[in-house]
C-alpha cells in the first residue's frame, strides 16, 4: 500500500491532541492527510501544538471543549477555512466515569452524554454539507464497553452504546445522500493517560479482565487502534459500511 495513500484528504479528529486520538493523528497524517487536531481547553494547547509540529502533513491546532454546543461547528470552519473541503472525520473525543451506580450524578450525565453522545451527533451534521461526495469517511469510535461493559460505567457505556447505535443508523442513511461510509472502532482497554486516570480501585476491577486477553495479557497500544481507522478511511475501503471493528485483542467476541 502506497504510504502516502490519504494525501490531500483532510481529516477532523475530535479529542484528538492526546491518547488514542493523536495516535489517530499521527497515522493520518503518515499517509498523507492533512489533519485538524482538537484540544478542550487552553491548558493543552501547547500539548496540541507540540503533536501538529512533530508530524509529516499539514495540520492546524483547534481549541473547542466538546461538551459544548458550539464547539463541533468551530471545527468544521476551522477546516474549511484552511483546506476548503472535507474528507474524514474520526469522531473520537470521549470521557470516562468510573464509579459505582450509586455515587453516579447528573453532573456526570451531563459530562458524558454532551461530551461522548451529542457531540458526535452535532459534528456529523455540521460536516455533512462539506463532506467530499463519492469518497467521504466517517469513523466512530465506540468502545466494548457498550457491549460488554465492566461495573461503574453506566453513564460511560450508555453514551457509547448511543455512538454504536448512531453507527447503524447512519450507515444505512448517509452513504445514499453522501456518498460516504460509516464505520465504528470499538477499542479495548488502551494504554493512554485517560484510562491510567480510571483509578486503582477501578483497575483491581479491569486488570483481571486485562490478564485474560487472547492475543496476550496487556493494554492496546493507541497505535494499533489507529491502524484499524485509518483502514477504514482508505480509498479501497469503499465497500465496508456499516462495520464495527472491535479492536480488543479478542477480549470481547461479538
Amino acid at each position: 500500500m502506497d504510504g502516502k495513500s490519504l494525501t490531500n484528504k483532510v481529516a477532523i479528529v475530535s479529542g484528538s491532541s492526546s491518547g488514542i486520538g493523536a495516535a489517530i493523528i499521527r497515522e493520518l497524517s503518515s499517509r498523507g492527510a492533512y489533519t485538524v487536531v482538537n484540544y478542550p481547553l487552553a491548558n493543552f494547547q501547547e500539548e496540541a501544538e507540540n503533536l501538529v509540529a512533530s508530524l509529516p502533513s499539514p495540520s492546524i491546532a483547534i481549541e473547542a471543549d466538546m461538551a459544548q454546543v458550539t464547539s463541533p461547528q468551530k471545527l468544521v470552519d476551522a477546516a474549511i477555512s484552511e483546506w476548503n473541503r472535507i474528507d474524514i472525520l474520526v469522531n473520537c473525543v470521549a470521557l470516562a466515569v468510573n464509579k459505582p451506580f450509586e455515587s453516579q450524578t447528573l453532573q456526570d450525565w451531563d459530562l458524558l452524554v454532551n461530551t461522548n453522545a451529542r457531540s458526535t451527533f452535532l459534528l456529523t451534521q455540521a460536516i455533512l454539507p462539506h463532506l467530499t461526495n463519492g469518497c467521504g469517511r466517517i469513523v466512530n469510535i465506540a468502545s466494548i464497553s457498550s457491549r460488554g461493559p465492566p461495573p461503574n460505567q453506566t453513564i460511560y457505556a450508555g453514551t457509547k452504546g448511543m455512538v454504536d447505535s448512531f453507527t447503524k443508523c447512519w450507515a444505512k442513511e448517509l452513504p445514499p445522500k453522501y456518498g460516504c461510509t460509516v464505520n465504528a472502532v470499538s477499542p479495548g482497554p488502551t494504554k493512554t493517560e485517560g484510562f491510567a486516570a480510571a483509578g486503582e480501585e477501578q483497575m483491581k476491577i479491569l486488570q483481571p479482565i486485562i490478564d485474560q486477553t487472547p492475543s496476550g495479557p496487556r493494554m492496546a497500544e493507541p497505535d494499533e487502534i489507529a491502524f484499524a481507522v485509518a483502514f477504514l478511511c482508505e480509498e479501497r475501503a469503499r465497500w465496508i459500511n456499516g462495520a464495527h471493528i472491535i479492536a480488543s485483542g479478542g477480549l470481547f467476541v461479538d
